[in-house]
């Protein structure tokens, strides 16, 4: 394919066989991730369009260089106040289209080679926050048992408490997706397409037999419906989420001025199986990470196993000293 730099049919035509060819038929890419890209490039055609005063249509691929791409990152962090983590995310959108251009059109290397090699910025992560068992159970405790609202909610956080599930998962499970027979469990629909079967605890699988019982659902129905049937949102699901947390702060004062979202039960998934000495690939598994390494985060986090590990350490008879470079160059290396 012969690039022409300046013709803007070409850029268009670019882009659009970017979505429809590499991501949704090539690559076969969720909608999930079809959404997010369709977004990041969104965001970057406003900002050409505001910065270089053309139209996305006017677009040439002579525009899109690594000055835009480097002016819109800037963008996104200092005027839409955006997250490292959202920065990169564009980012890895921008790049994925770059190489397609690459590989489209070999004339355009040179062009689009310094935007695939602008690195992700690095970010501190937060430590995880996660609640202790029994602030779970108020949790748990605190809907009131007797509305239909209440016992959905029960049925919600016990749920979110076994699985360690994400919201989008959670919202997305229908009363077919659970499994009585034999070992209960639940078949969750995950990121990228991706199922897993997660098994449920007694408890749980109790807490929902009530929960279908008197809700009557039907195994096409979601399981956890609003109040039109349909599946819950997200908003929804953090709004009974705070509910809860109000409702059992009385009882249970140290969830008072606490931050907790619907992460902070997945968090809390995984913190009380490592302390209860679960393995870290099963973990892993369980939550549906595509590596064990993502994983680790929940071992840093977790303060009395660091404690654990430094009682179990005997301590020397001997202090060792402290290093001290006597060579200029060495010292210079010391004091970075």
């Amino acid at each position: 394919m012969k690039a022409t730099f300046n013709d803007p049919a070409e850029f268009a035509n670019l882009l659009q066989r970017f979505f429809t060819e590499r991501l949704s038929q090539q690559q076969a890419a969720s909608s999930k991730t079809v959404a997010a890209y369709r977004d990041a490039f969104r965001l970057l055609l406003g900002y050409a369009e505001s910065k270089l005063g053309k139209a996305p249509v006017k677009l040439a691929l002579e525009d899109f260089n690594v000055e835009l791409v480097l002016g819109f990152l800037t963008y996104l962090e200092a005027e839409r106040h955006n997250s490292v983590r959202s920065r990169n995310a564009r980012l890895a959108a921008l790049r994925a289209f770059a190489r397609y251009i690459s590989m489209q059109c070999p004339q355009a290397l040179s062009l689009v080679q310094q935007i695939v090699a602008i690195p992700m910025k690095r970010h501190e992560r937060p430590m995880l926050g996660f609640l202790t068992r029994e602030e779970v159970r108020a949790l748990v405790a605190a809907p009131d048992s007797a509305t239909w609202w209440g016992r959905r909610d029960r049925a919600l956080l016990t749920l979110a408490y076994n699985t360690g599930a994400r919201v989008s998962e959670l919202v997305g499970i229908q009363v077919g997706d659970l499994e009585f027979d034999g070992t209960p469990s639940v078949r969750l629909h995950g990121k990228g397409r991706k199922q897993r079967t997660v098994p449920l605890w007694k408890e749980t699988a109790a807490e929902l037999r009530r929960w279908l019982y008197i809700s009557g659902l039907q195994r096409d129905q979601p399981l956890l419906p609003n109040r039109w049937g349909k599946p819950m949102t997200r908003s929804n699901l953090a709004g009974r989420l705070e509910n809860a947390v109000r409702l059992a702060t009385p009882t249970c004062p140290s969830l008072h001025g606490r931050r907790i979202s619907p992460h902070t039960l997945r968090h809390t998934t995984a913190m009380h199986l490592l302390q209860a000495g679960v393995d870290l690939t099963v973990i892993a598994l369980w939550l549906g990470h595509e590596s064990p390494v993502t994983t680790h985060g929940y071992v840093e986090a977790d303060l009395s196993m660091k404690e654990r590990a430094l009682a179990a350490i005997a301590p020397l008879e001997s202090q060792r000293g402290r290093f001290r470079a006597s060579d200029p160059l060495l010292r210079f290396l010391q004091a970075l």
